[in-house]
């Protein structure tokens, strides 16, 4: 399934125009999210190609992101994907309380690319084992920092006031059990 995200509000972005994630949970607890930015990809600060390895703060700069929350709890991760293939998972026991990092799953898998007027980025994670084949709620979002210094927040659905992935209504899909 494919979903558009919104800009924020209070954002604005003059170099994309528009950014769509595509989900698909494939068996065996796991997640593909395919996003892509398009507009005028040159005009974005994109980080430069790295080791696939754990950071922190990637929201900082460009960074695509997931929020899944397994439909009856709380608790909730989230997962944060740099273009340059640098990662980070975090697990939250309820809105932005209990933050821990996450070591027990296996690194996800980053790849990229990036044409005139497109950049995607593909993420396959592994689900932790409490949200492996359950029903899921999702907060897809994405950062964009442009090199005029604007930063931008994306997402499938936002809270009132400032931007905030973290808040419930941010977790706008609803997947199935898989």
């Amino acid at each position: 399934m494919r979903r558009p995200l919104k800009l924020h509000p209070h954002s604005v972005c003059a170099a994309v125009t528009g950014i769509e994630v595509e989900v698909t949970r494939p068996a065996g607890g796991s997640l593909i999210l395919s996003y892509a930015a398009t507009g005028t990809i040159g005009d974005l600060l994109l980080p430069q190609a790295a080791a696939p390895t754990r950071a922190n703060e990637l929201w900082r700069h460009t960074c695509f992101e997931a929020f899944v929350m397994d439909a009856a709890g709380e608790a909730y991760y989230e997962f944060n994907f740099a273009p340059s293939t640098r990662w980070a998972v975090y697990r939250f026991e309820r809105y932005r309380s209990g933050m821990q990092a996450v070591t027990e799953i296996e690194p996800p898998q980053i790849g990229g690319q990036s044409t005139q007027d497109r950049h995607t980025l593909r993420a396959t994670l592994s689900l932790p084992d409490p949200q492996a084949g359950r029903s899921l709620r999702l907060g897809l979002a994405a950062v964009i920092e442009e090199k005029n210094g604007n930063t931008s927040f994306w997402a499938l659905a936002h809270s009132p006031g400032r931007p905030d992935f973290h808040h419930a209504d941010g977790f706008a899909l609803e997947l199935p059990r898989g």
